[in-house]
């Protein structure tokens, strides 16, 4: 009998015991924007994760004081780049509460039509990143493809492609042009008849079901604990939308045709079907303002307004139902032309914190999957 001889290899001291850490990004192609995670691993599966922020930080709110209160509407559109006519719209609520300044009816209807459209558009861009970000190309095309039939449309009503500048304290910059709301309501139209091809292919791929269903579920408690809102938290049973619980412009009237798209498993495919169907809502929103405005009569979109405007001393706090979340605006004034204080609470800042609950536990592989259905924009954190 042939001795055996046993041979041991030395691959160091505790080897499968050893935790990696793994920086994905701060420029990692998955995200919109520059986000650093900071993963630790046990082989595939992460036992920790940090959202590193701050790599575009404007300093807006510094920048919110030394601009008076008309300036301030241009830098507080850009932090979330996709919703940049909601953005304008929480601010000019929070100085027009101040001063305690009605706006008048056809100003408040097409406010309130322009925030859903620019909902739309919002929503498209994450109905065809997400599954793009998990290897289906297909459906960016067609977002891309609707996103700009709905540009068009904003760019005629106000000059701009992403920041409109279209909101004024008091009201609108100025009215529609001759013919646009027929243009508006065709474009709805059109975008209604096309949303199937997300249900279809996106929702009826098999592929992306099995790697949505089930992973990244944030619980209903976590939701509450993060302050996670819009829908993401509706997605894990979270019912509550402002514009519905306290609703401001028209949407008090608009009831019957608001709908508050809920789920219950608060899973990464929960969350798309979320903004697929909350997209669908908000084309039906859109025709009811067009409906609403063509029997308005002629009048008025804004305010006279004194060459020097100030904001009497005081505070007040001011918050919408923003395509991402709820987005809050803490005025502070001390009656002069600029903010003391303009405090913005954005719904990506709070959203992207549940990343620390979510991702522990996951596997590498579906980082990706729940990053992508947060629906962040990273400029909305680091604001």
């Amino acid at each position: 009998m042939t001795p055996t001889t046993e041979t041991v290899v030395g691959i160091g001291g505790a080897a499968e015991s050893t935790d990696m850490v793994l920086n994905i990004g701060p420029q990692h192609p998955s995200t919109h924007g520059v986000l650093r995670l900071r993963l630790v691993l046990d082989g595939e599966r992460i036992q920790h994760a940090e959202p590193v922020i701050g790599y575009m930080h404007r300093g807006a709110e510094k920048l919110f004081e030394a601009r008076d209160y008309r300036q301030i509407i241009m830098l507080a559109n850009r932090h979330d780049w996709l919703s940049a006519f909601s953005n304008e719209l929480g601010v000019v609520l929070a100085v027009e509460r101040m001063l305690g300044m009605e706006v008048p009816a056809r100003a408040v209807w097409m406010r309130t039509l322009l925030a859903e459209l620019n909902r739309v558009l919002n929503h498209l861009m994450f109905l065809g990143s997400y599954p793009l970000e998990l290897g289906g190309i297909t459906p960016i095309f067609h977002a891309f493809t609707e996103r700009e039939e709905l540009q068009h449309v904003m760019e005629e009503i106000s000059g701009g492609r992403m920041h409109y500048m279209f909101n004024r304290v008091g009201g609108l910059k100025e009215d529609l042009p001759a013919g646009w709301t027929a243009r508006a309501r065709a474009c709805v139209a059109a975008l209604r008849s096309r949303m199937g091809v997300y249900d279809d292919l996106v929702l009826g791929n098999e592929i992306f079901r099995g790697r949505t269903r089930g992973v990244g579920v944030l619980s209903a408690e976590a939701v509450h604990a993060y302050g996670v809102s819009g829908p993401i938290a509706r997605a894990s049973g979270v019912d509550f939308d402002l514009r519905r619980d306290e609703p401001y412009l028209a949407y008090g009237e608009l009831q019957d045709t608001l709908r508050v798209v809920t789920r219950e498993e608060g899973d990464c495919l929960a969350r798309f079907e979320c903004l697929l169907e909350q997209t669908h809502n908000s084309l039906d929103l859109a025709d009811a303002c067009l409906d609403r405005l063509a029997e308005l009569p002629p009048g008025p979109v804004n305010q006279r307004l004194p060459k020097v405007l100030k904001a009497p001393e005081g505070h007040t706090y001011a918050w919408t139902e923003n395509p991402l979340g709820i987005n809050g605006y803490y005025l502070v004034s001390k009656g002069e032309k600029t903010p003391y204080r303009l405090k913005l609470r954005s719904a990506s800042f709070n959203n992207i914190q549940a990343l620390t609950e979510l991702l522990p536990g996951t596997l590498v592989a579906d980082m990706v999957a729940i990053l992508g259905s947060l629906f962040f924009v990273v400029g909305d954190i680091d604001k």
